[in-house]
Parts: structure tokens; sequence; C-alpha cells
């Protein structure tokens, strides 16, 4: 099992990317399965991420909590540069009132879930994990008057509940059990084997999240196109932007690449609720769109993020 691990972890991002494509044929060969596989999302990420902060000791999580620059940044840059970044790519976005405010909903909510997976693999520390709740209160205070901002209508569609769900079910729950192992006899030795199982999780939960997404976007390809080049824009942007703010509040490494991740990485998994809820299929199908370029994105980010940040 250790070989299998170091095998996996060596050749991670081929792995995700088999996963992606893998998940992408089973999505389209098989849509009547796009439901299992939504439902099988948040149990599976559960999982990843009760494994991931049971690799981080609980008084390291208090001192992240009091790293006041890191957390500053982190609001800087989800709340006050990604605005501004999405405000420069809205002309650029079809006329399309439910495509905008579909690209809104997913861009001006930063992610809390996954983004703790794949910046922890690309060399930052537990400082993200303690920036979630605060990330998550935040995105849902101000989306109403963002979406008031850039539509001018549209501020009704945000529902607390699937934040809340969210915040309960891949936070709260799975750290509580973390704590609870590390308390427990052995708690090194069950660590370290759980670890071995960190890149095959992450790649179930890719494979899970494709497969379910891509039997929805239906017939409207052609206009869902016009904004994968938008979001490809905003990762690529995002990277730098998260590194000059990084630096502006003098971060070392490891607090600028979190910066650097949860300023690119957003939280289509928590807001795709609000687009199902919505009349039509198209906001939820940007939204979709999204989640597709951004795991394909995080699976570069990996890889680019050490080198920009060296």
């Amino acid at each position: 099992m250790p070989g299998f691990a170091a095998t996996a972890e060596r050749h991670q991002a081929a792995v995700y990317l088999g996963a992606l494509v893998a998940g992408f044929a089973a999505g389209w060969a098989v849509p009547a399965a796009a439901s299992w596989f939504e439902h099988a999302i948040n149990p599976v990420l559960a999982l990843l991420l009760y494994v991931t902060f049971l690799q981080v000791p609980v008084a390291e999580l208090g001192r992240s909590l009091r790293a006041g620059r890191f957390l500053a940044a982190a609001l800087v840059v989800n709340f006050a540069v990604v605005p501004l970044v999405v405000a420069a790519l809205l002309p650029l976005v079809p006329a399309d009132q439910a495509v905008r405010l579909g690209v809104l909903l997913v861009l001006l909510t930063p992610c809390v879930d996954y983004v703790i997976v794949f910046s922890g693999l690309a060399g930052a520390d537990s400082r993200l994990l303690a920036a979630t709740p605060l990330l998550l209160i935040a995105q849902l205070v101000l989306l109403p008057g963002y979406l008031l901002l850039f539509l001018g209508s549209g501020a009704d569609v945000v529902d607390p509940g699937p934040f809340a769900e969210a915040f309960v079910v891949l936070i709260a729950i799975p750290l509580t059990l973390a704590w609870l192992t590390q308390s427990a006899p052995k708690a090194a030795t069950v660590a370290n084997a759980l670890s071995t199982t960190m890149v095959p999780l992450m790649a179930a939960t890719l494979f899970a999240v494709v497969a379910s997404q891509v039997p929805k976007l239906g017939d409207d390809l052609p206009l869902l196109a016009r904004v994968v080049p938008i979001y490809v824009v905003f990762l690529v942007v995002m990277a730098f932007a998260g590194r000059v703010v990084a630096r502006a509040f003098r971060l070392d490494t490891a607090g600028a690449r979190g910066i650097v991740f949860t300023g690119a990485t957003r939280n289509s998994l928590v807001v795709l609720p609000l687009e199902l809820a919505l009349p039509g299929e198209l906001a939820a199908a940007v939204v979709v769109t999204q989640t597709l370029v951004e795991v394909v994105g995080m699976v570069v980010y990996v890889r680019a993020v050490p080198r920009l940040l060296p």
C-alpha cells in the first residue's frame, strides 16, 4: 500500500486528468446515472476532507485562527480583487440574463471545500482551513449586494440554506471527526494509513462531479462555449492577482499559495443548488461549465503555483 500511495502521489496529475476523462465519458454514455453520481459527491468529498483535516493538528489550526494578515488577505482577494476582475470580464459575457446570473453567482463566491485539498497538494498550509467559516459568512452577506450592483436585480435568489448545509456537511462534521480521531490511541498510525487514500479519493470526487454534471449541459453547448474562455482567463488572472495580494500582506510561501488558491477557486458545488432552484436550466448549466473548467484548472494549479511561488 505505501508503494501504491507513493506511485499515485508521484503521478497525481495524470490520475486526476484520467478521472476527469473517465467522468466525462461516463456522464456522456450513461446520462441516466447523473443523479446517482450527484448524490455521491458530498459523501466522497466529506471523506476526502476528513482525511485532509486529519493531517492538520488541532494546535496548528489554533495558530492559524490568529493569523490576522492571512485572514485579511483572504478577504481582500475574494471580496475586493475578485469583484474587480469579474467587473472587467462581465462585458465579455453573453447578454442573456440567465448566463450573466450564473457567471456572477459562481465567480463571486469563494470555494470552501476542495480548495483545501488542492492548495495542500501545492504546499499551502492550514490557514486556509481556518478562513473557511469567515469566507462562507462573508459571501452569504455580500453576494446579494454584488448581484444588485452588477445586475440591478436577482439578489432574492440567495438562499442561506446551501451555504449552511455545506458548512455542516463538508467542514464541521469532517473536522470534528478528525479531531476525535487525533485524540484516539495510535492516532498517528491511523492518520498515516488514511493519508494514502487522498489521491484515490480526490480522483473519485473529480469523477463524480464531472459524471454528474456533463448530462446537464444539454442543447446549450454553443452558448456555454462562449463562457469557457472567460473562466479560463479568470483562472490565469487570479493566479497573478493572488500573488500580488500575498506580497502586499507580506505572507510566507505557504500562506501566499493559499491566497492564490482561494482567490481562483470558486464555490460552484455550494451555489449549484441555488441555480437549480431558478426557472430554466441555462443558469445551472453555466455553473456546471465553470465546475468542469475549474477542476481541470486546479490540476494545472497544483503544478503551476509552486513554480509561481517557489
